[in-house]
């Protein structure tokens, strides 16, 4: 019996795949411009449906187009016949994925999009599809050589139909103009949002910043450190940063001097600070090579021109970025 080599078939399998995958340039004409500036124009929804394989693949389109937010939902063709039809109206486009494009279980869904006027993207391979010649915007997909042994599992379909879902997205992104900005307000929570954390996100602000004049004492500054409870003050003259101190600088530096010195004798001048839109990951590291547990923040502005005097807008501390899943 003959030992079959898995790694040469999986190889084989992906090296079809990636040949074929090639051909998606072909998508790439006016009809692809259409389908961005109609998506992008919307004033509804995308609904985005297909049947079996391409159904999976319209769910995670749908999905994507979601994350990033363009409103998005997917519609199971088999329940669009028992009353889900409601769900769409005349604002809404349809993007329809068959890869054959002569899907039965479409035609109810392409009766009703076209009777009420609702805009249809259709991807489909086969330029007389029923799908093809009901769209608004017929997007056909290149014909590819499936990649398993026996030719005929859907694997090169699959992928070329997805792949041309992602690069309608990417092409609507930068129709938008989307920024990271934007990213992070979707995707608050994982990894992703943790990533997307920016310093202006996480840092305290307003009376939560020790703020402490230069012309306090150093009994009244010790009050105000605790008080916030970060154990570091920011030492400020006429609003501008001048220095910093910890609690612990005053504990040893109390023994020289009396509670009622300046307490401008005990700060460190020139502190480190951040800029807002620093990331938080950033300024994690920074205060774990630095082994501080704070950073003053300030204006973009004034951190790239790393002014030696500035407005604090905010402190950042770690207990925050380690309240915030940072690690």
């Amino acid at each position: 019996m003959t030992k079959v080599n898995y790694i040469s078939v999986a190889k084989k399998s992906a090296a079809i795949q990636i040949k074929e995958l090639k051909k998606i340039n072909k998508v790439f004409n006016k009809n692809f411009v259409k389908a961005v500036d109609i998506i992008h124009k919307a004033k509804g929804k995308v609904v985005c449906s297909g049947v079996g394989k391409s159904g999976l693949i319209a769910r995670k389109v749908s999905a994507s187009l979601s994350s990033v937010g363009i409103s998005s939902f997917f519609l199971d063709p088999n329940s669009a016949i028992h009353g889900d039809l409601g769900q769409i109206d005349k604002r809404d486009v349809l993007i329809i994925f068959s890869y054959s494009g002569n899907t039965s279980e479409l035609t109810t869904l392409l009766k009703y999009s076209n009777r009420f006027g609702i805009k249809v993207i259709g991807v489909a391979s086969g330029e007389n599809s029923l799908l093809i010649r009901a769209s608004d915007i017929p997007i056909i997909l290149p014909k590819v050589k499936e990649a398993d042994p026996i030719g005929m599992v859907p694997s090169s379909s699959t992928s070329i139909t997805l792949l041309f879902g992602d690069s309608l997205m990417s092409a609507l992104l930068a129709k938008q103009k989307f920024t990271k900005e934007r990213f992070k307000i979707f995707h608050p929570g994982g990894n992703i949002g943790k990533t997307l954390l920016l310093v202006k996100d996480i840092m305290l602000k307003g009376n939560k910043i020790p703020l402490i004049d230069f012309n306090n004492s150093i009994d009244k500054a010790l009050k105000i450190i605790s008080k916030k409870n970060l154990g570091i003050g920011v030492i400020t003259k006429k609003n501008n940063v001048i220095g910093i101190v910890t609690d612990g600088d005053i504990r040893r530096g109390s023994k020289n001097f009396s509670d009622k010195t300046k307490i401008t004798y005990l700060m460190t001048k020139r502190p480190m600070f951040i800029g807002e839109n620093t990331s938080a990951a950033k300024a994690l590291s920074i205060m774990s090579d630095k082994k501080i547990t704070s950073l003053i923040v300030s204006s973009d502005k004034d951190y790239k021109k790393r002014k030696p005097m500035f407005k604090p807008i905010g402190i950042v501390h770690i207990h925050s970025l380690l309240n915030y899943g940072m690690k």
